[in-house]
C-alpha cells in the first residue's frame, strides 16, 4: 500500500499534571481502588510525554490541578475545542462534575470568546474525534446521544454517532484515532462497536488502520497523532509495524501509571484547534 507522504502539523494542547491522581473510586473496568498508584512515577510519565510533544515542535498549555478532582490529568474529557469554539463537558459521575467549571475557567482566562456550557452529559474528547470530514461522536456509556446534535449545532460539523458496546472502551478514545485530521484517516478497533457502527466505519474509512484486541486492550488506540508522529502506549506492539507502513512515525509511550485510572495518551492530552 503506498501512501502519500506525510507531514506533522504544530499543534497545541491543554494538559494537567497529575499532582493529585489517585485511584479512590472506580468509574471504569481499568480503576482498581485496591491497586496503589505511584505518583512520583505516574508524574515522571506525563512530563515525559510533555517533553515529548514540546521536542516535535507543539505547544503544551498547563491546567492547574484541583486537590478534589483526581481524574483532571485527563484532560481530553474536559472540552472539545473545534476552530476555536469550546464546547465544555457536563461529566456523567458526580466525582469528575467539578472538572467540567475548571476547564470552562481556563478558556474564558485565555481569550476564549465563544464558549458552551453543554445541556447534555458529554466528556469532551474523550467521546468527539475530529476529522476533515466529521465529527465522530461516541455514545453507549459516557455521552448522552443528545450531545451529538448539541455538538453538531455548535460546531456546524456534521456529527456522527458511534454506539461503543464494550465497558472497557467506555470512551471512543479508547477504540478509535484520528491518525490524518486532514484526509480522514483513522485506526479503530472494531470489537468494541455495535454491528452498525462498524458497518458505517467500514463505509466511510475503508483503508482504516484496523487494532487487534490485544493492542486495543493495551490501550494503543488511546493514542494521539500530529499527521507524521503517532504518539501511543508502547505494550501496542502491534500497532508499530502497520503505522510505519502507512507512513507515520510511531512513538511509543509508557503511562501505564496513569492506566490505573483507565487512561493513556490520549486522554492526558486535549487538542486546542484554532
Amino acid at each position: 500500500m503506498r501512501h502519500t507522504p506525510r507531514e506533522a502539523s504544530p499543534r497545541r494542547y491543554l494538559m494537567c499534571p497529575p499532582t493529585h491522581f489517585k485511584v479512590t473510586y472506580s468509574i471504569n473496568p481499568w480503576m482498581d481502588p485496591t491497586k496503589p498508584v505511584d505518583l512520583p512515577l505516574a508524574h515522571a510519565q506525563w512530563e515525559d510525554l510533555v517533553d515529548r510533544y514540546r521536542s516535535l515542535g507543539h505547544t503544551v498549555e498547563l491546567l492547574e490541578p484541583h486537590p478534589d478532582l483526581p481524574d483532571m490529568v485527563y484532560a481530553a474529557n474536559g472540552a472539545t475545542v473545534v476552530d476555536g469554539r469550546v464546547l465544555g463537558a457536563r461529566f456523567a459521575y458526580p466525582e469528575r462534575a467539578g472538572e467540567a467549571a475548571a476547564h470552562l475557567d481556563w478558556f474564558r482566562a485565555h481569550g476564549y470568546t465563544d464558549v458552551r456550557v453543554p445541556e447534555h452529559v458529554n466528556e469532551g474528547e474523550g467521546d468527539f474525534a475530529v476529522t476533515s470530514s466529521w465529527i465522530l461522536a461516541g455514545r453507549g456509556f459516557r455521552a448522552s446521544p443528545l450531545s451529538h446534535g448539541e455538538a453538531q449545532e455548535f460546531f456546524g460539523r456534521p456529527v456522527l454517532g458511534l454506539d461503543l458496546l464494550d465497558p472497557r472502551y467506555y470512551h471512543l478514545d479508547t477504540a478509535l484515532c484520528v491518525l490524518d485530521d486532514t484526509r480522514d484517516e483513522i485506526m479503530y478497533y472494531p470489537g468494541a462497536f455495535s454491528p452498525g457502527s462498524r458497518a458505517v466505519l467500514a463505509r466511510l474509512f475503508p483503508d482504516a488502520l484496523i487494532a487487534t484486541e490485544e493492542d486495543a486492550a493495551a490501550l494503543g488506540l488511546n493514542a494521539v497523532s500530529d499527521g507524521l508522529h503517532v504518539l501511543l502506549p508502547q505494550a501496542a506492539v502491534g500497532l508499530f509495524a502497520p503505522l510505519r507502513e502507512r507512513g507515520y512515525t510511531p512513538v511509543g509511550m509508557d503511562l501505564m501509571e496513569l492506566l490505573k485510572g483507565g487512561g493513556s495518551v490520549k486522554c492526558c492530552t486535549q487538542e486546542l484547534r484554532a
